[in-house]
């Protein structure tokens, strides 16, 4: 099962994380989403446990609860809708059917 947090500390490495969820059961994966820029954590991220009753046990337990001060939510991740755009979308449209002045 993935599991989405959200409201992490900004200092929260991802080895302490895996050692907080490894109280529950077996991490498999574990990445908090960073600023592509900075690097610095984004205050988010992703736990993935193989054992789904550890995995909902882990988010009954931590949903809501203070960590390092801060409020934080866990819930099963969902899956992002496929809306079939692809790469288009925003940015420049250039209309063809301009009239030219010379």
């Amino acid at each position: 099962m993935k599991i989405f947090i959200t409201g992490l500390p900004l200092e929260v490495g991802e080895d302490e994380l895996t050692a907080v969820f490894g109280d529950f059961g077996q991490v498999k994966s574990l990445r908090i989403i960073k600023d592509r820029e900075t690097g610095q954590s984004r205050g988010f991220g992703f736990v993935e446990m193989p054992n789904d009753e550890e995995a909902k046990e882990a988010i009954k337990r931590m949903n809501g609860g203070d960590y390092n001060g801060n409020r934080i939510k866990v819930a099963e991740a969902q899956e992002k809708p496929n809306t079939g755009g692809g790469a288009a979308g925003g940015g420049f449209k250039r209309n063809n059917n301009r009239e030219r002045s010379y």
